[in-house]
């Protein structure tokens, strides 16, 4: 298994939002402002894991959805904006399903196939971290 880093996380996340992944049945686009302020020295925020297995969700077939990316959002999933004041740099994902139906989103926020589960949560790197405190 192939594990990423933080600065390899983030570049896949950024990739992620700019366009379609493979053959995943969504299609994406940006939801972060034009405004750039990083230098390109700096260390891209790595995400919490928000949950050690998949959510299971309903998708409806072009319904806009913000999958959350930095795993701070209370509606996880779903992003809630949490972002903004827990890891800014990061933002949504958004995507558009083409298909009506169930899906498993990824809850530890290190699938390489965004907003979707690959499986990545079943690795060490996740299933021996601790999960954040949750108000």
């Amino acid at each position: 298994m192939h594990r990423l880093g933080p600065a390899a996380l983030g570049a896949l996340l950024r990739a992620a939002r700019g366009g379609p992944r493979g053959s995943a049945p969504f299609s994406s686009s940006s939801s972060s402002s034009a405004s750039s302020s990083s230098s390109s020295s700096s260390v891209p925020p790595q995400p919490a894991i928000a949950a050690k297995e998949p959510f299971p969700v309903e998708l409806k077939a072009g319904k806009t959805y913000g999958w959350c990316s930095c795993g701070h959002s209370k509606r996880q999933p779903f992003c809630d904006g949490s972002h903004k004041k827990a890891a800014p740099g990061m933002s949504s994902l958004r995507f558009t399903p083409q298909e009506d139906g169930p899906a498993w989103l990824c809850g530890c926020k290190r699938t390489q196939n965004p907003p979707y589960c690959d499986g990545t949560h079943n690795g060490e790197a996740v299933q021996g971290a601790p999960l954040p405190p949750r108000a």
